[in-house]
């Protein structure tokens, strides 16, 4: 097993951050001083609702909460407008908000899902392309009864090889993650994790249409994992890092119980749902946000590089060239960027997405750049 020492650490800014020597020296550039840690707080329940058939051009009272995030599932294009105090807004296009992953085991889904920040919405109307109906989730993550008191958030994001400073990190207990989704009523875990050597590193966006300047990141975190663990029943988490406007990163999925994220102990990744047909050996990092006509926050994307670069150099990557990808449970593979946008996956098979967004996507070359500039 690969010894834990520190590799990479950040004071104030890009340039701060320096490389641990082989011999165990300080892998700090300067010195920081760790924010208080926050009051215990009680963590929200989800709240949810599900709505197997809603027809198309209905309009949709929320009966029993109002919502802090709607999931539709549909079999053909989608839009949906919101109504608030203020009445009914435009309609959104879902097409665009699709991240579109899939677990490696189970064939590619047919329908489309897509998640909508709706704070504070009393109401909904979903419009399909071909009037086929949908299947609707009303979610609030902020007002449900109080649960278990948050884990602390820190600072470092650590793995079993290495550590980088951020503005925050939040494990699924400080993020507040249910871990009794992720379980059958007899006990069974749903999705157990299965491990792989790291090949490839991908960059996402969740594509959550009035999301840029979410209030509430830790409750969108926790209406992502519901979706995918519940609504598209995956069992978990599709995404290994989530990472929030502020550029604080979030642990997503389990990786078993020595208390690092993404990896295990021999520095294998726990396996994702994140590109489909194409998870095993790629790691999937998620930019909450749509970005097809805006870019992500300075502190998101210099987050995003910090994070590329440690799990790079713990997986022994090169985040500026190429790898030669081979999926060892299915067989599929090809020539790829080390580190690519979802949308990137669909040259060798993966099915079509905007992800992670036409604005961001074309700046993944500097961010590659300097990913690797840090190494």
């Amino acid at each position: 097993m690969l010894s834990r020492r520190h590799l990479l650490a950040g004071a104030t800014g890009m340039g701060a951050v320096a490389l641990a020597g082989a011999a165990g020296a300080s892998a700090f550039a300067g010195e920081t001083t760790a924010p208080a840690p926050p009051a215990a707080r009680r963590l929200p329940a989800t709240l949810a609702t599900r709505r197997t058939r809603i027809e198309s051009r209905t309009r949709t009272d929320v009966a029993d909460f109002t919502l802090t995030h709607l999931s539709v599932v549909s079999s053909a294009g989608a839009a949906v407008r919101l109504r608030t105090g203020a009445g009914w807004g435009g309609w959104l296009d879902l097409a665009a908000a699709s991240c579109g992953g899939a677990r490696d085991d189970r064939s590619a889904p047919t329908s489309r899902r897509s998640l909508v920040v709706a704070r504070d919405v009393t109401g909904y109307e979903v419009q399909t392309d071909d009037g086929s109906t949908v299947a609707v989730t009303e979610l609030n993550t902020a007002d449900g009864p109080a649960g278990p008191v948050a884990g602390a958030s820190t600072r470092q994001l650590r793995t079993g090889g290495g550590v980088c400073d951020l503005p925050a990190y939040l494990s699924r207990a400080a993020w507040g993650a249910d871990e009794t989704l992720r379980f059958a009523a007899d006990g069974t875990e749903l999705w157990p994790a299965k491990f792989y050597p790291v090949q490839t590193l991908t960059v996402h966006h969740t594509g959550l249409y009035e999301h840029n300047d979410d209030p509430d990141p830790a409750g969108t975190v926790r209406a992502v994992y519901y979706d995918d663990c519940v609504v598209d029943d995956y069992g978990d988490i599709g995404y290994q890092l989530l990472i929030d406007a502020n550029g604080a990163v979030y642990e997503g999925r389990v990786s078993g119980d020595d208390g690092f994220p993404v990896y295990d102990r021999e520095l294998h990744m726990a396996n994702g749902a994140h590109v489909g047909s194409f998870n095993a050996g790629n790691i999937g990092i998620v930019l909450l946000g749509r970005f097809t006509s805006v870019q992500p926050t300075p502190a998101a994307r210099e987050s995003l590089v910090k994070v590329l670069a440690l799990l790079s150099k713990v997986s022994g990557l090169d985040p500026a060239g190429t790898t030669a990808y081979l999926n060892p449970g299915n067989g599929l593979g090809g020539q790829v960027r080390t580190v690519q946008g979802h949308r990137d996956w669909a040259a060798i098979g993966a099915g079509p997405t905007e992800c992670p967004g036409d604005a961001f996507h074309p700046t993944l070359e500097s961010i590659r750049r300097d990913a690797a500039a840090l190494l």
